[in-house]
């Protein structure tokens, strides 16, 4: 670990349209470093990213890579989101630059007790879940939630004490080069693991294999995993992580969460098993009441207890784009869930909406299957507007399987194509099942297009 910044060259490949760099441009700056910033997208595609740092001394590359920047720079800061076949990347390597990220900057350095959830669906939701119920639970230790959700905490490192615990949300982009540094969390939990970014990691095997890093450099005497209870994911810890006595598993038994720590024995013991009957939840759908289990399994892992865990997630809100309701008119309601960018996500979506759905589909194509998609669509929902790049095929795909749908190319035309089929009783979902970048510069935007559009807001809506 680098102890003194101070003179160092340093390039942060990878600003981002929403700011990704930032965090640790601000931070290297801080300590001293010389820094490059450098990104493939022109200044006016940056301008808002820009702003949040037109304040510091640092050296901007855009409109694209100089090689020069990676084989002549002391270290490099690379934004999770660039793999590992850039040939800038392989000539820093090739030079013997060391590569790191933020998240690793971070978890090198804090002293705080961490909590790291990972997933393909849901991590952003536990992750919030479990600070909201720690953070009220535990009104005398600092809870600080961040990584792959909100903004950098690098800044916060000299305000945080040994007995504050921290909250990452741990994307499989971030998770594939924690090994760098050799860091797994206290408390490791894993939702779910389900085909997506294909077209980034390659494989199934090889996203799997990221985001079981979040376990990788664990110490089975010191730290605890949490995991859903489920067969296909016990398959895979099995086979990538091994034995799993110890663990808290978490459940639903009906609609009640449940946890239960198997013993080494493999038995299960009662005083190790825990019910919260009569849990009420603000947010839609039984997939929220399954995060819930997670959070309040999170919860009994650190010593919370049980009654008031349960007290304080019956008061968590509904995060922005992920099943959120925002707007009624003429009694039909629009839902966001913009964050659904995996056909997994849009499936428990369909599930939570309660009666009559028109549905908004399509985007970026990941690599992601998504007929068995098309297929509950055709069946469970009244019809289906596809946007964007996978949006034809998903048409022809949801009209195969016997259902209505309609090639609208964008959001507003596809919002405009459900506001003349909805009638009083509708919901209007989106649930895109896939990312938002061939048209947006993330599932943000595209979900704030959506609620301006449902609500009127939008020009020419």
């Amino acid at each position: 670990m680098i102890k003194s910044w101070k003179g160092k060259h340093v390039t942060v490949m990878g600003l981002g349209g929403f700011g990704g760099g930032v965090g640790v441009t601000r931070w290297l700056v801080a300590q001293g470093a010389r820094v490059l910033v450098t990104d493939q997208a022109p200044a006016e595609k940056l301008a808002p990213t820009l702003r949040q740092i037109e304040d510091l001394k640092v050296e901007l590359r855009l409109g694209g890579h100089d090689d020069r920047d990676f084989r002549g720079a002391d270290v490099v800061v690379v934004n999770p989101a660039v793999p590992d076949s850039s040939p800038f990347l392989q000539n820093a390597r090739a030079a013997g630059v060391p590569i790191t990220t933020e998240i690793n900057l971070f978890v090198e350095r804090c002293l705080a007790r961490c909590v790291g959830i990972t997933g393909s669906v849901g991590k952003s939701t536990v992750t919030a879940m479990c600070g909201h119920v720690l953070q009220h639970t535990l009104p005398d230790r600092r809870v600080w939630v961040g990584g792959n959700i909100g903004a950098s905490l690098l800044d916060a490192l000299p305000e945080m004490q040994p007995a504050d615990l921290v909250v990452l949300e741990l994307s499989s982009f971030q998770l594939h080069r924690t090994p760098l540094v050799r860091w797994s969390p206290h408390v490791a939990v894993i939702t779910n693991i389900t085909p997506n970014h294909l077209d980034w990691h390659g494989t199934f095997a090889a996203y799997a294999a990221a985001k079981f890093n979040i376990l990788r450099f664990q110490d089975p005497a010191r730290d605890v995993i949490v995991v859903a209870d489920r067969a296909d994911l016990r398959a895979m810890l099995d086979q990538l992580h091994g034995d799993l006595a110890g663990a808290w598993r978490y459940a639903l038994d009906g609609d009640v969460p449940v946890a239960r720590m198997q013993s080494c024995s493999g038995v299960d013991t009662d005083d190790r098993r825990v019910r919260w009957d009569g849990v009420r939840l603000r947010v839609l759908g039984r997939h929220n009441r399954e995060n819930a289990a997670a959070a309040l399994t999170v919860a009994q892992a650190l010593g919370v207890a049980s009654e008031a865990a349960a007290a304080a997630i019956a008061t968590f809100e509904a995060l922005p784009h992920r099943l959120q309701t925002i707007a009624e008119v003429d009694g039909v309601r629009w839902v966001d869930d913009s964050k659904a960018t995996t056909p997994e996500a849009a499936l428990t979506a369909l599930e939570a909406i309660g009666g009559p759905v028109l549905i908004i589909l399509g985007g970026y194509d990941k690599g992601s299957d998504l007929r068995p998609l098309a297929e509950r669509v055709a069946k469970r929902a009244g019809f289906a507007a596809c946007i964007g790049r996978t949006g034809a095929a998903l048409a022809e795909a949801v009209r195969g399987a016997g259902g209505q749908a309609e090639y609208c190319e964008v959001l507003p035309r596809a919002v405009e194509a459900c506001r003349l089929r909805a009638t009083a009783g509708d919901t209007v979902l989106l649930s895109p099942a896939c990312a938002s970048w061939d048209q947006f510069v993330d599932y943000r935007q595209r979900g704030q297009q959506f609620a301006e559009l449902a609500r009127g807001q939008c020009v020419g809506a």
